[in-house]
């Protein structure tokens, strides 16, 4: 995949070159629909820096969170698709419009210009909560029925699609708080204002680290590298699993030029050796591909989950 991956920047990116008279001739906005401290903050600035040096012009990165994304999301999706603004989102994009009823079509009003990375969610409990694995967890659970409380980003994020569905497989009855972002309802965990969360690996993994949270298990369904000693909740609940995906899109009609412009300088980007070694450390795997690939996937996704809503009764 990574040859791949540099294949196509190398062969893209002298159509960037030859297209900066007119593109980019400005400054580049990227929105981050997100307070700052989350993994798509942490994911953006990383990003940015380099990405500017490459289009030759500065690109400024913005937090605007709020709505489970949703108010940065139509303030980028509002402004000229001429390639000078963009968002980077995730799999909430999908989900938060299913439940929350946003005012934009995760597919239809947006141009999908790239897939970066997909990462797993870590079940984190504060270290006072008296359990030291996923069928502990449940049993507490089960024996306190709604007494405890797991945080998210926000309502439709994958961290809540994550608890959701863990409260669905487990018959678990927990109460779901929803924040302004991950890093606020990381900060209230390590606090004690909750209990568990099933945060983002990117995000939760230095709270590991320092041991201010307790690892439980992962989202996804094989362990992880950055936790080999953490199982996968599938190991206890088997059919779960659930990752989150980061990605950037334009504003409806983007010109294609330019998208695949923007696309193969993001793929040059990620795709070098000191981005691809940040991104692998921070948990996540890198994915890539062309702008059509991800509408391809957004099409997929905003199926799956679409399903996922209904059978699970998820609801505002």
């Amino acid at each position: 995949m990574q040859r791949r991956m540099l294949l196509a920047a190398g062969l893209a990116m002298p159509m960037v070159a030859r297209g900066q008279a007119a593109w980019p001739n400005r400054p580049i906005r990227m929105m981050i629909p997100w307070p700052p401290g989350g993994t798509t903050d942490i994911l953006g600035r990383l990003i940015a820096p380099p990405l500017a040096q490459l289009l030759g012009q500065p690109v400024v990165v913005e937090n605007k969170g709020g709505a489970s994304g949703a108010i940065g999301t139509i303030e980028m999706l509002r402004t000229p698709p001429d390639g000078h603004s963009f968002a980077i989102v995730t799999s909430t994009l999908v989900s938060a419009a299913l439940i929350t009823r946003q005012p934009y079509h995760p597919v239809n009003d947006v141009t999908p210009i790239m897939h970066l990375c997909n990462t797993p969610n870590i079940l984190a409990v504060h270290p006072g909560l008296p359990v030291n694995s996923v069928p502990e967890l449940i049993a507490y659970a089960k024996a306190n029925p709604g007494r405890l409380s797991f945080g998210s980003p926000g309502i439709g994020s994958a961290v809540h699609i994550s608890g959701e569905m863990f409260k669905l497989m487990t018959g678990t009855d927990m109460v779901h708080v929803p924040y302004r972002g991950g890093g606020p309802a990381l900060a209230d965990l390590v606090g004690g204002q909750i209990q568990l969360m099933f945060g983002n690996g990117s995000s939760t993994l230095p709270f590991v680290r320092q041991g201010l949270v307790r690892p439980l298990g992962v989202t996804s369904a094989r362990r992880q590298s950055f936790l080999p000693d953490v199982p996968a909740i599938g190991e206890f609940v088997p059919g779960f699993d659930v990752v989150e995906w980061y990605a950037v899109i334009g504003p409806q009609a983007m010109p294609p030029a330019i998208t695949g412009r923007l696309a193969a300088a993001l793929l040059q980007v990620v795709g070098s050796a000191e981005s691809r070694a940040k991104i692998l450390d921070m948990g996540s795997e890198i994915t890539g591909g062309t702008p059509a690939e991800f509408a391809a996937f957004l099409r997929a996704d905003l199926e799956k989950i679409d399903r996922l809503v209904k059978t699970a009764g998820i609801k505002e």
